[in-house]
């Protein structure tokens, strides 16, 4: 069922904060995070700041006066040509407004902002088992397997040669 002449799809700005405490909140039941969402929220001149950066893609999906979806993705300027990516980092619709056409929406947006960044490419990830995120980015574009990992910050590591610190030795546990 698509009904997007419901909805309304656009992009915060300094200033937005109602729209942004919403969207945090969407993100909070789609993704049953309270915690990372929710709990230290930055102040307005943070968001502000970030809202104001080109680079930075907050998107709202609005039914009426209540945001229903959001999008939020980031342009990665590329060193190796002069290019860029748009990296969609989160992307939720409530439950009760989904297979409405809302994240079609809000990606075709996020298209619309990549083109006139000249971006080359936008990306996004999908959690194993995820299927119907995966069965929707898999109708947009090309399915790429590629692993994901998590590296915490820390001292820097450096190899060992003479002269210079040894690197930080973790055990690995083979799988």
């Amino acid at each position: 069922m698509r009904d997007l002449e419901a909805f309304v799809i656009r992009r915060l700005r300094p200033g937005d904060m109602d729209d942004y405490a919403q969207l945090m909140a969407v993100f909070a039941e789609a993704f049953d995070d309270v915690e990372a969402y929710s709990s230290a929220r930055p102040g307005g001149g943070y968001v502000d700041k970030l809202l104001a950066d080109d680079r930075i893609v907050a998107l709202v999906a609005r039914d009426g006066d209540a945001v229903v979806g959001g999008l939020v993705a980031y342009e990665l300027r590329k060193l190796e040509q002069a290019r860029s990516e748009l990296y969609i980092y989160d992307l939720a619709v409530l439950e009760s407004h989904r297979r409405r056409g809302v994240a079609t929406a809000l990606i075709g947006e996020v298209r619309g902002i990549a083109r006139a960044c000249n971006a080359w490419m936008v990306f996004v990830q999908a959690d194993r088992g995820d299927e119907p995120a995966v069965a929707l980015y898999s109708s947009l574009g090309d399915r790429e397997d590629v692993l994901h990992f998590d590296i915490e910050p820390g001292p820097p590591v450096r190899p060992n040669r003479p002269g210079l610190p040894r690197s930080p030795r973790r055990k690995t546990v083979a799988p």
